[in-house]
């Protein structure tokens, strides 16, 4: 799996594109790891240390980082995080039960 970056003007924020569709429509916004109990991709997000909120649309995931964190430092532990979760399969929201990835990395 490849997975592009894009930044942006927020040096605090990254676009993830996985290549394959996240959303199957609409937009989804977690502002912090306890908005994200539906996310299973979300949860794997914010136990990167510095990840602040997670945004998903049908083709990118942005995440933003802490004004302390650096993409330096955070990028290949969010593009892990990404590719994990694509490549076990797992839905990016759930529509019933919980699953928690609250361990920090």
């Amino acid at each position: 799996m490849f997975i592009q970056t894009e930044t942006t003007p927020n040096p605090a924020q990254m676009k993830f594109l996985p290549g394959q569709p996240v959303l199957p429509s609409g937009t989804a916004h977690f502002t912090d790891v306890g908005t994200s109990e539906r996310s299973p991709l979300a949860q794997r997000l914010f136990a990167v240390e510095g990840v602040t909120s997670v945004f998903l649309d049908h083709e990118s995931i942005l995440v933003s980082i802490s004004d302390d964190s650096d993409w330096q430092s955070l990028k290949t532990f969010t593009l892990a995080a990404i590719m994990n979760h694509f490549t076990a399969g797992e839905a990016v929201i759930l529509t019933t039960g919980r699953r928690s990835f609250r361990k920090r990395i």
